[in-house]
Formats: C-alpha cells, sequence, structure tokens
C-alpha cells in the first residue's frame, strides 16, 4: 500500500457536484492498492497514520499525532499512485489492484483509522473525484507499506 499524506486546513471530495466526504483540520490520504496487499497493510498504514507526529506542539515542532490533535482523515482511493512511468510516456498501472481487490481493502483501511480512534470520511472509490486540498505547512509525507 502507499499513501500520500497531506496535513491540510480542508479538504474535499465531490463527485457529479456532489461532496461525498468534507473534513477541516486534519489528513487527506490519497491510498493506493497494489496487487498483492493484504488486510495486514492496511492496518499497518493506518496506525503508522493515527499516530504519525507530523503536527506542531506549542513549540512549533512536529510532535503531535493526528490522534492527539482531534484530526479528522479523507481517505481518497487513488489507484494511479501505483503507476509506472519507468519506460515510455504512458504510465502502467499493472502494480495497482484490480478494483475487487482494492476496494474493500480501501475500505477495510478506513475502518482501522475509524477503530484508532480517528473520524473519517471518504471518497468515491472507481468514481472521476474532483479533491480539494489546503495543505498546512505544506507537510505532505509519502508512506509505503509493500510486501516486497
Amino acid at each position: 500500500m502507499r499513501a500520500v499524506v497531506q496535513r491540510v486546513t480542508e479538504g474535499s471530495v465531490t463527485v457529479n457536484g456532489e461532496t461525498v466526504g468534507q473534513i477541516e483540520k486534519g489528513l487527506v490520504i490519497l491510498l493506493g492498492v497494489r496487487e498483492d496487499d493484504t488486510w495486514t497493510e492496511a492496518r499497518w498504514l493506518a496506525d503508522k497514520i493515527a499516530n504519525l507526529r507530523i503536527f506542531e506542539d506549542s513549540d512549533g515542532k512536529l510532535n503531535l499525532s493526528a490522534l492527539d490533535v482531534g484530526a479528522e482523515t479523507l481517505v481518497v482511493p487513488q489507484f494511479t499512485l501505483y503507476g509506472d512511468a519507468s519506460k515510455g510516456r504512458r504510465p502502467s498501472f499493472t502494480k495497482a489492484a484490480h478494483p475487487k481487490v482494492a476496494e474493500p481493502l480501501c475500505d477495510k483501511f478506513a475502518k482501522f483509522l475509524a477503530e484508532a480512534g480517528l473520524p473519517v470520511e471518504t471518497g468515491a472509490f472507481g468514481a472521476m473525484m474532483l479533491v480539494k486540498i489546503f495543505n498546512d505547512g505544506p507537510v505532505t509525507i509519502i508512506l509505503d507499506r509493500d510486501v516486497d
């Protein structure tokens, strides 16, 4: 699994003009699922993100986690995170999981975040989404949990 985690002041996902997920202070998580990922990777990544210290304490240091500050989360499924553009000009998505595998793992990941104690909103799997991200800092972290 791969996640691009962005600390935000607000974020939202709109599909066909309708807002399907929206948060204020928190994390927008762009989530890619790889062909051989399992719930083990989903659990590890959710725990890592919930406890990742990327919020500032009273001294301005990145010492607080999403759990510490009561952050909200917005999970946006994004198969293009496994696009490989190392050859040619059009990315290959052969490492991205098939939707029948990826969708339940995205749902499981969101459930693990909620079980950790974070409010969770989601995008719409497989839909053409308009994602608004107001990156705070900016703070952007890329996390990988590949089974290689």
